[in-house]
């Protein structure tokens, strides 16, 4: 798998949702915190149509939300095992 980036901020449930998931199931990614980055920040605003959801994820130029956390739709774009 190509290098999977999380943006996300400090106190965000579905961040710490999706990090867990995807640490169950052996998935590696590089976390941004948008808050301590404002050009991450930009990317996820753009990535989202001008809205600030986080969890963002980029793998291979594709953005997607995660938010609100859905483990089903995560699996399903990453193209792993919904169940670890």
């Amino acid at each position: 798998m190509e290098t999977l980036t999380m943006y996300t901020t400090a106190g965000c449930p579905d961040c710490r949702r999706a990090k867990t998931f995807l640490h169950e199931r052996g998935v590696e990614f590089h976390e941004v915190d948008i808050e301590k980055d404002p050009s991450a920040e930009e990317i996820v605003v753009k990535a989202n149509e001008g809205k600030r959801k986080v969890p963002t994820l980029e793998l291979a130029g594709r953005y997607f939300a995660c938010s609100p956390f859905d483990a089903e739709q995560l699996a399903e774009d990453l193209k792993i095992p919904l169940n670890p």
